[in-house]
């Protein structure tokens, strides 16, 4: 994969929000796909057919675990930190 900023000026990444519903609906990155974080195990196969993924929330935190999560099942994603970091590179 290439570095995060670079995957998303190009266009490549698929963003991933793992905040809450309601965070995500208070503001996010434009294009990107909320999937709270105690939904990721049952969307593992709807995450499988995704390329480029960088996942991101409020802290860093819970796109952290996310990141853990799916790489362990297999799944290349990179943990891009905050929202508000990654719609730095948009």
């Amino acid at each position: 994969m290439e570095n995060i900023e670079q995957l998303i000026k190009s266009g490549k990444a698929t963003i991933i929000d793992v905040r809450s519903s309601a965070e995500f609906m208070g503001g996010h990155v434009a294009g990107s796909i909320n999937i709270p974080l105690q939904q990721i195990p049952q969307r593992l196969d709807e995450l499988k057919k995704m390329e480029n993924i960088v996942l991101c929330c409020a802290s860093g935190n819970r796109s952290g675990q996310a990141d853990m999560y799916l790489k362990q099942n297999g799944i290349a994603c990179k943990n891009g930190g905050t929202w508000m970091d990654v719609n730095c590179y948009c």
